[in-house]
This record gives structure tokens, C-alpha cells and sequence, in this order.
């Protein structure tokens, strides 16, 4: 069967440091698997990504891991991964991920997920894509960066244009159904998934 939708999640292979975190990434999976939807992520099994995998695999959604062999001992592979794609590069990884998802959502992570994130917004000011593109700001974890990033419009070094390519909330289901209408695609559960 296929999915309602697909949302490429960036998230830590770490839980961070506030309980808050791997409970926004519960509500994310969660959501998801509610209601028909497929998870599209970097197919670890530990901190945010495993959180997110597992909530999205319990409510009953997909689950597409896709991660570089070099990782597959150090992430610890979700082997039970609807699919798990074991693939050469980071590069071949983010390409796959982008391709399998209709919109793209940044959970509280490092490096990893604030080049992923950065690296689809780039895509999508230059016309490699049109799927939206969300940030969820779970406790706060992220107003410094849209602090600094609403800094680089006020300093003429990007457009409101570029921000307005991003959508920012603190709730992840009040997100998530943005992200998927804004794909053109339905929030509601369906039948068949019931």
C-alpha cells in the first residue's frame, strides 16, 4: 500500500539533554503513522532518530532508513525499518531522502541536521524542488538560529523571500499538517489505513 504522504525527518542520533525533545519526536512519529503517512529518515536507531522511527512504526506508518555504510555500525541501523537502504555516500543518503519525501522536517539536532536542513533549503531557493520545508522549535531550541537567521535578512545577506521558504512552529502536529497540505496532500486518515 502506499503512503498518504511522506515527510523526510532531520533529528539527532542523540537525545539532547531536555526529556522535551525525544517528546516532540514521539509526537512526530506518531502523527505520522496515524495517519497513513511514511517516515523518510537517516535510518539510525539511537536518540532522536530511533525515538521518531519506533513512534512512527508502532502507529502503524512506514518506515524508510537510509544510511551510508560508514554509519552503519556508529548510528546503529534500524534493522526493522519498514525498508532500510544501506547505501556508498552521505551524498547518496540525501539524495535518496529527498527523493522519497513530499516534505522535509527538522527536529532539535547538531551538525548533521543543520547541514541536512540547510542543504534542502539551499535545493529549494534554487528551484531543485518545491516541497515545503518545517523547523520545529521544540523548547526554544532553535530561536537562536532564526535569531541569526533573521539577522542575515536585516544585513541584506538573504531575502524575506528565502525565510519565507521555511515554516517555524513549537507544536509538531500543528507542523506537520502545514507541511503536508502546503505538499498538496491530505492530513486525513484513510480508509484503507483505518
Amino acid at each position: 500500500m502506499n503512503p498518504a504522504f511522506s515527510v523526510c525527518v532531520y533529528c539527532g542520533s542523540r537525545p539532547g539533554l531536555n526529556p522535551e525533545f525525544a517528546t516532540a519526536a514521539q509526537e512526530v512519529g506518531t502523527w505520522i503513522g496515524e495517519h497513513g503517512g511514511q517516515l523518510v529518515y537517516g535510518g539510525g536507531r539511537g536518540g532522536l532518530m530511533g525515538v521518531v522511527a519506533d513512534a512512527t512504526l508502532r502507529a502503524g506508518g512506514r518506515v524508510v532508513g537510509v544510511i551510508p555504510k560508514a554509519l552503519v555500525e556508529k548510528e546503529c541501523a534500524h534493522r526493522d525499518c519498514t525498508e532500510l537502504h544501506i547505501v556508498d555516500t552521505m551524498h547518496d543518503r540525501k539524495r535518496m531522502m529527498a527523493e522519497r519525501a513530499d516534505a522535509f522536517l527538522a527536529l532539535p539536532g547538531g551538525i548533521g541536521t543543520f547541514e541536512e536542513l540547510f542543504e534542502v533549503w539551499t535545493w529549494r531557493q534554487l528551484g531543485y524542488h518545491d516541497k515545503p520545508i518545517g523547523l520545529l522549535n521544540t523548547a526554544g531550541y532553535y530561536d537562536q538560529l532564526l535569531g541569526f537567521l533573521n539577522s542575515s535578512v536585516e544585513q541584506q545577506f538573504m531575502g524575506d523571500w528565502q525565510m519565507d521558504l521555511i515554516r517555524s512552529d513549537t507544536e509538531p502536529v500543528s507542523l506537520l499538517k502545514k507541511l503536508v497540505e502546503a505538499a498538496g496532500l491530505s492530513t486525513k486518515p484513510r480508509l484503507d489505513k483505518i
